[in-house]
């Protein structure tokens, strides 16, 4: 059970409404305005828009309703797929993401650069190539040294934008006219964490 709440009506077949309830963590504040949704929380905001769906976006005192009117089997799974986004919302503005990311070579040591205040990343010496890779960060993305050798990490409150700002460093370094089942040289994600644990009560 997937924890949806559906309605069906006399007649078989047909969905009269499907719907979930998202509850709202302690230290977060939630606004809706006409489905696009912002969440407030110790680490700062997220703004969220779900305009592209068709859905009914309620705020209660406690939580918010997402409620869908006959829908098809496609937009009974979006109910699902709001809910997962505004806790991913919650859980940035609470904790964080972190995601750690390593340097892995077989000759050529890769060296990478952090500049512009972590916001900018430069991948030197890729398979001894002089081409200096230049990745930007997606907004409020930033990257630091973890301290360990060859070894970086991705910090941000989004989850989308630290997942692909990864993703962005991952693919600068793609092996190019090579097998690269031999060629395993690049930069990869180690490990996907948060930046801060919420404390157990």
């Amino acid at each position: 059970s997937s924890g949806i709440n559906a309605e069906w009506p006399l007649r078989p077949g047909k969905l009269i409404h499907a719907g979930d309830t998202v509850k709202i963590p302690d230290g977060c504040s939630v606004k809706i305005d006409r489905r696009i949704v912002t969440v407030d929380g110790p680490r700062g905001s997220l703004k969220k828009s779900f305009k592209h769906l068709q859905c009914e976006l309620t705020l209660l005192k406690k939580s918010i309703d997402i409620k869908v009117h006959f829908p098809n089997r496609k937009a009974v799974a979006c109910v699902r797929t709001i809910c997962s986004h505004i806790n991913n919302m919650f859980t940035g503005v609470q904790q964080g993401y972190k995601y750690k990311m390593k340097s892995v070579y077989a000759h050529f040591p890769i060296n990478i650069n952090i500049i512009n205040d972590n916001t900018h990343v430069e991948v030197h010496n890729f398979l001894g190539e002089k081409f200096v890779r230049r990745v930007n960060l997606l907004p409020g993305v930033t990257c630091k040294s973890t301290g360990n050798k060859d070894e970086i990490m991705v910090e941000g409150n989004d989850v989308e934008n630290v997942s692909r700002s990864a993703a962005l460093i991952q693919q600068s370094t793609t092996v190019k006219n090579k097998d690269i089942r031999k060629f395993l040289d690049g930069v990869y994600v180690s490990e996907k964490t948060f930046i801060q644990e919420l404390a157990e009560e």
